[in-house]
């Protein structure tokens, strides 16, 4: 009897512990391990949309946050700032993307449901098409009458002048724009009236634009930012704004110009020309993640400094602070957490890190998020 109980004892402790590693590793109750950061959901699918800007760099995360947390999978649709911040303002996505903050208005009608993360600094790259033409110089005003459709030869004076000794041909300008509602579009358009107003007025600032070049025939859409890039590489004596990782991206054959900054000083896009850029223009923002981000934001967008590239913006992510889903609460935290911290050593070429102030405020944003199930 003694040996049998004795079997039946042990035959206890085995199961038990069987158990007890089983709970640990998060096979029962539907959890599985990570390799690394914890225990966490069986899967979660985290759906964005929005900003083509930011697209190559949530590309690169998506693939190099799975490494950290595998149970999460960001799934990213490019289709604009303007077409994400209406399907985050619909609720129709677990995050958004945008170049731009929300609208003032859009902000207050979600009633406190929002927030807003700036996560990396990108800059918009003047491309051209003109054959074997390199360096090209142009100012915010020139190129405010371009896609005014004032500017209609590339060897117009006012070109020429910026460029003494190139040689222009006389060759009609093509100007290409974005076709959807963009964040990059905005950025540039306030470029353009920031360097200069009385060309390009404030009612040409925004994600859509009526532009005045299109009357003249000679304007062309493109959709998204790797639209704008193969409508300008297929376009001989076409000129373009995209975000400087699809020049990155293109390779050889693709002409990008040194674009004039407030002290006239000619430079093209440099991860030290957006720091600079970058520097003076976080004591404009926010200290919190929810509040209201609309102004301010700009600053770095034609900042002064002689080393400040002009068109240099920040890139945002929208999230909510109540998900009804659990996993989904638990997964954009991580998703925030790691972006602040491992995400921004692995900053693709084209975009520049966030600077630790920012980083500071955003990660204020983890602990706002909760799941109200």
């Amino acid at each position: 009897m003694l040996d049998k109980k004795l079997v039946l004892t042990v035959l206890a402790v085995v199961v038990l512990l069987g158990i007890g590693l089983a709970l640990a590793s998060g096979w029962l109750g539907g959890e599985q391990g990570e390799s690394s950061g914890g225990s966490g959901p069986a899967q979660v699918v985290l759906q964005g949309e929005g900003s083509t800007f930011i697209y190559p760099q949530i590309q690169a995360w998506s693939e190099e946050i799975k490494k950290t947390y595998p149970w999460i999978t960001i799934n990213y649709n490019p289709t604009g700032s303007g077409a994400g911040q209406s399907a985050f303002k619909d609720g129709v996505v677990d995050f958004a993307g945008s170049d731009t903050p929300l609208p003032r208005e859009v902000w207050s009608a979600m009633q406190g449901n929002v927030i807003q993360i700036p996560v990396v600094i990108g800059m918009l790259a003047i491309v051209y098409n003109i054959p074997g033409l390199e360096d090209l110089k142009l100012d915010a005003k020139t190129i405010a009458l371009i896609y005014k459709g004032e500017i209609e030869y590339w060897d117009d004076p006012r070109i020429a002048s910026l460029n003494p000794g190139a040689s222009l041909p006389h060759e009609k300008i093509v100007a290409v724009h974005r076709s959807d509602s963009s964040g990059t579009t905005h950025v540039f358009t306030i470029f353009l009236h920031k360097g200069a107003p009385d060309v390009w007025t404030e009612d040409l600032v925004g994600k859509s634009v009526d532009w005045p070049v299109d009357a003249t025939g000679r304007g062309v859409g493109g959709k998204g930012n790797q639209g704008v890039m193969e409508v300008v590489k297929n376009t001989p004596y076409s000129i373009g704004y995209v975000e400087y990782a699809y020049v990155v991206k293109a390779g050889e054959g693709v002409n990008v110009a040194l674009v004039a900054n407030r002290d006239d000083v000619f430079l093209k896009p440099s991860p030290e020309g957006a720091q600079a850029a970058a520097s003076g223009a976080v004591q404009n923002l926010p200290d919190s993640p929810d509040d209201d981000w609309s102004t301010g934001y700009d600053a770095i967008i034609y900042a002064p400094g002689k080393d400040s590239y002009p068109i240099t913006s920040w890139s945002f992510l929208l999230f909510y602070k109540q998900y009804n889903d659990r996993d989904k609460a638990e997964a954009i935290k991580k998703f925030i957490e790691w972006i602040n911290t491992e995400g921004q050593t692995k900053i693709i070429e084209g975009y520049i890190p966030i600077p630790d102030e920012i980083r500071q405020i955003n990660m204020k944003a983890v602990e706002m998020i909760s799941y109200t199930g």
